[in-house]
């Protein structure tokens, strides 16, 4: 299997060199109105920005960035396929301007506008930040009533196009099947609260960009792309930045489209796919793991599984996880601004070959057979 993704260089509203219905999957995060990281981006599309920051009229200016990310949405919604997912992690903005502070509410100006153009709403994640640092607080601390409650989450926006996607043919059907993710894993996906991933620190990035980034976790994009998408899909990022969608749509056997006004993250780009090989197969090994210390756990606990999965010979919780499997990476390659991932054609991970057959003292025959 191969799998391709797309960079292209250029402002996230000019879309237009995909076409309608072309796209399975959305997931970004696009530069937060009001964060001040973010001004000059957006003042750049529209002086009028500048302008109202300057005069201090934050609602003003707060109304003329989502105006520009809107344009984004509306392309979003066209490139979209009939049943297709729009993940949006977006976070609201604290901030004073002129004499008042207050706060700027950009998860819900999204999905107003993401609720005009025709999309569904989803219920959707609250991301945690969780940070117990002492000087965390906003305002005049023990006295009331001038303290302002710290903001420790973002939302991610799951928007669907349509309806309920469907599956016809035996080829997509089984394509489905072999996206599968374990049973555990769907109780911890699935959850609309999330407090288990942690934000990305950005140290390896050098100051010009870093300055223009705002990168989730890798974990954050991986999840998503596993439950909103099957092999082979094509994933969309409107606001690539430093590659965490595109190198987890490697990751899972997708391909990709990443969409980046700012030049400068090419070179980071190149250098983070370098290693996206050896990275992406030690994430599938650490999933497998999980999952066998999981089921020697439950077997313990509760007593034996009544599944096997075809591939991997262990046993699972259910009868659809029977025919998962993991693409594991074999090459990369770079054509200009196009990333090719070439896959390996038969599993690594199999039972007596590796750590994976022997990370447990007990025998697997014990305890993994049913």
């Amino acid at each position: 299997m191969k799998t391709s993704h797309q960079i292209y260089f250029k402002n996230a509203i000019e879309l237009r060199e995909l076409p309608d219905d072309s796209i399975d999957l959305m997931v970004t995060s696009p530069p937060y109105p009001i964060i001040e990281m973010w001004d000059g981006i957006f003042s750049e599309q529209n002086s009028a920005i500048k302008d109202a920051l300057e005069q201090n009229d934050g609602n003003k200016a707060f109304e003329l960035m989502h105006q520009e990310l809107d344009k984004v949405w509306a392309e979003v919604f066209r490139v979209l396929k009939q049943g297709g997912f729009a993940c949006i992690n977006i976070g609201d903005a604290t901030r004073k301007i002129g004499k008042e502070f207050k706060l700027y509410v950009n998860h819900s100006r999204i999905l107003e506008c993401c609720l005009s153009l025709g999309f569904s709403c989803l219920p959707e994640i609250l991301w945690r930040k969780q940070t117990n640092a002492p000087n965390k607080f906003m305002g005049s601390g023990m006295l009331p009533a001038g303290a302002y409650i710290t903001l420790e989450h973002e939302f991610i926006l799951v928007l669907r196009k349509g309806g309920k996607r469907e599956f016809k043919t035996a080829e997509e059907k089984l394509k489905r099947m072999q996206s599968a993710f374990f049973w555990e894993e769907r109780n911890l996906w699935f959850s609309d609260v999330w407090e288990d991933l942690k934000g990305t620190k950005q140290n390896n990035i050098n100051k010009k960009i870093r300055e223009r980034s705002g990168a989730y976790p890798f974990e954050l994009a991986y999840r998503i792309i596993n439950m909103f998408s099957i092999r082979e899909d094509t994933v969309l990022d409107p606001f690539l930045g430093t590659g965490t969608t595109t190198a987890a749509a490697m990751a899972t056997g997708r391909n990709s489209v990443g969409i980046e006004i700012d030049p400068n993250f090419k070179n980071h780009l190149e250098e983070r796919f370098e290693d996206i090989v050896d990275f992406s197969n030690r994430l599938i090994e650490n999933r497998i793991k999980k999952h066998l210390q999981f089921v020697q756990e439950r077997i313990k606990n509760k007593g034996p599984l009544g599944y096997i999965n075809k591939t991997y010979d262990f046993t699972v919780m259910t009868s659809q996880e029977v025919e998962l499997m993991f693409d594991e990476l074999e090459k990369t390659e770079i054509k200009d601004n196009i990333f090719e991932v070439d896959y390996k054609e038969k599993p690594t991970f199999v039972f007596g070959k590796g750590m994976v057959g022997s990370i447990n003292k007990v025998p697997l025959s014990k305890w993994i057979r049913t």
